[in-house]
């Protein structure tokens, strides 16, 4: 069997050497890309790049592989009150639905609020500029 650190050594003529093209990927997931989960009862939102420290959950880790016992920490409501409102940054509303539009449904919501309050801003700045017409 060829292993990392003896490839090359079994063969003579080097047909076990590695690709060395192909990369490994690690199986380890961002927390930030997580979906993050809202509790229907009070509002409180979980969020795995944070975890609980309260039901000692380990940051980064997902609603789905959280046990079987764990609460809401605020109001102890169960697992089923919690609704997934996606990762932090992502578009919101539904995936589905992101395709329609001007293309503004992809932005995130700092990006729409940069939109509607700096369009506001250059249209009062615009309005403002009438005044100096004679």
């Amino acid at each position: 069997m060829t292993t990392p650190d003896t490839v090359g050594q079994n063969s003579e003529n080097g047909a076990d050497q590695v690709n060395p093209s192909v990369e490994v990927v690690d199986a380890v997931v961002d927390p930030k890309t997580l979906d993050r989960y809202e509790c229907g009862t009070c509002g409180y939102i979980y969020e795995p790049a944070k975890g609980d420290d309260r039901s000692q959950i380990a940051a980064g880790t997902p609603f789905e592989e959280l046990p079987q016992g764990w609460k809401c920490p605020v109001c102890n409501a169960p697992q089923n009150r919690f609704q997934n409102i996606g990762a932090v940054g992502a578009p919101s509303g539904f995936k589905e639905n992101l395709k329609y539009g001007l293309g503004v449904n992809t932005l995130t919501p700092g990006q729409k609020n940069l939109l509607i309050f700096g369009g506001l801003a250059l249209a009062f700045l615009f309005f403002l500029s009438l005044y100096g017409l004679q």
